[in-house]
């Protein structure tokens, strides 16, 4: 997957390569959320959940908003994802983790919901090199169509998790 998308830098590669900051990107996708807000939902340390929400816009992957008056006088910020992730490429970068975060972001998250209302399905294949390129073009091209179309307002929120892997286990 992946294609067409422009390498990442060091710095964006390694700010993707966390579970946590995936998950706020994900939290902060629809709606601008305070920090104190993203800790509450990912049931997280305040300071700690700064500290990743501070990496995400320092590489331009969330975009703070105006300030806002908070509770007791306090100042609040806003945070929105920039969908800057969904347009690089980071496995070129030499950073390693990016695909542990994002299973471990896929694990965390699935863990929320009821699995029986889960649309899941599992597909045994043996490709050729040529195959395997068809078949994440076309998936990719499905990714991309979808990314594209403007949020429904009235839409209830849907994430997507595709992995294609080797099925190591049939080849031994």
């Amino acid at each position: 997957m992946g294609t067409n998308r422009r390498p990442a830098t060091e710095a964006e590669a390694r700010a993707l390569a966390s579970t946590v900051r995936l998950r706020i990107l994900r939290l902060c996708l629809d709606q601008a959320l305070t920090n104190k807000e993203i800790a509450g939902r990912l049931d997280a340390n305040p300071a700690t959940t700064l500290h990743h929400v501070r990496k995400l816009v320092e590489t331009g992957f969330l975009s703070a908003g105006p300030s806002r008056p908070g509770p007791r006088g306090s100042t609040e910020i806003p945070y929105q994802a920039t969908g800057k992730s969904w347009e690089m490429d980071v496995r070129e970068s030499g950073v390693t983790g990016g695909g542990a975060a994002m299973v471990g972001a896929f694990l965390e998250e699935i863990r929320l919901v009821d699995l029986d209302e889960v649309d899941v399905t599992r597909l045994g294949l043996r490709l050729t090199e040529e195959g395997h390129a068809e078949l994440t073009r076309r998936l990719q091209e499905v990714f991309d169509e979808f990314s594209e179309r403007e949020p429904a307002p009235e839409g209830q929120a849907y994430s997507v998790f595709l992995a294609v892997h080797r099925d190591v286990a049939r080849d031994a």
